[in-house]
């Protein structure tokens, strides 16, 4: 049985501040409950809420926040299985991501570390023929990407434009919208992006930047999934025909956005999603589908790029200076 003086290494912060904050250092691990697993970590992956919590620009909603442990989604295998979990087994493959691993909410310590507690109905199996690097590469940008297009509706033959389509979360959105038909436009920042992102599966790449927002034919538009918000957000609205849709799940240019009222009554509709509402069922159905697709081809594997876990300060530079396409893997 785990007793509470056993111990992993973990990345922690002990206050909000640049990179440099993040250390490895030995965590002590509570007893396992009976409804919960331990995974051992293979991979973690980076993402921009773990750069706004350490920043501060998100505080974590606890009293005592500190010290903390970054990162919201984790693949491993199965180290241990609490008394009343059924269903699991010791060296299943699995992928666990938000429901209070770290984040925000901060209910349990975040996914960098060696070792990662979770209740076991927050974990999808991922199965062993897959590459787990591939599945952390995928992992939450690519569940928010398929349940953020999942708002727009159909996507065969429908023309559907991705902004911020090197990242995360939008690689994930090009890859998809592609393997269920749709025509897809890649909005990128660097024309560098844009091999990746052709690569991808996208059609066609429109260049952005903070300052010249891409300049898209009115009304041309089916659907569109926006990461970005506020730089693109007023000619993206433009762009949407009558009856499109517009889902946002991020704005990491920002949320301040301005558009004319008379292009609602176009009409079209605004939505979007957000990951905080994830749940087991959901997680374990968007799985199901992102490791059918990457395995039958229908999806190429996202780029990402490994960084040992030690370095987590590092990779949190890369980020902020976006010196990186795709995902950014923290490796023990």
């Amino acid at each position: 049985m785990t007793t509470s003086n056993e111990v992993t290494n973990a990345i922690q912060i002990s206050a909000y501040g640049p990179p440099e904050g993040l250390v490895l250092a030995p965590m002590a691990l509570a007893p396992l409950r009976p409804d919960e697993v331990r995974i051992r970590t293979i991979a973690a992956a980076v993402n921009h809420t773990d750069l706004e919590i350490r920043s501060g620009n998100w505080p974590i909603r606890n009293q005592e926040p500190f010290p903390y442990v970054p990162g919201v989604e984790v693949v491993g295998e199965i180290a241990e299985i609490g008394a009343s979990v059924h269903g699991i087994s010791p060296g299943d493959r699995v992928i666990t991501m938000m429901q209070g691993l770290g984040g925000v909410r901060g209910e349990r310590p975040g996914g960098y570390a060696e070792l990662v507690t979770v209740a076991a109905d927050s974990v999808a199996p991922i199965g062993s023929a897959t590459d787990p690097y591939v599945m952390a590469a995928i992992g939450l940008g690519g569940v928010t990407a398929y349940e953020g297009l999942r708002r727009i509706g159909s996507l065969a033959g429908n023309r559907i434009l991705v902004t911020g389509a090197a990242g995360g979360v939008g690689s994930a959105a090009v890859a998809i919208a592609k393997a269920q038909g749709a025509t897809v436009v890649g909005v990128v920042s660097r024309v560098e992006q844009s091999d990746y992102v052709r690569g991808l599966g996208a059609d066609e790449i429109a260049l952005s930047a903070r300052d010249a927002p891409p300049d898209f034919e009115a009304a041309s538009i089916d659907g569109i999934l926006d990461t970005v918000g506020a730089p693109v957000f007023e000619m993206s609205l433009r762009a949407l025909k009558p009856g499109g849709v517009l889902s946002l799940v991020g704005a990491v240019g920002g949320s301040d956005v301005r558009f004319d009222l008379w292009d609602l009554i176009r009409p079209v509709t605004l939505t979007g999603y957000s990951s905080e509402s994830l749940d087991g069922p959901a997680l374990r159905g968007a799985m199901a589908a992102l490791t059918g697709w990457i395995k039958d081809g229908s999806i190429a594997a996202p780029r990402y790029t490994t960084v040992p876990l030690a370095e987590a300060a590092r990779a949190h530079a890369m980020l902020e200076s976006r010196g990186v396409s795709g995902r950014v893997l923290l490796i023990p």
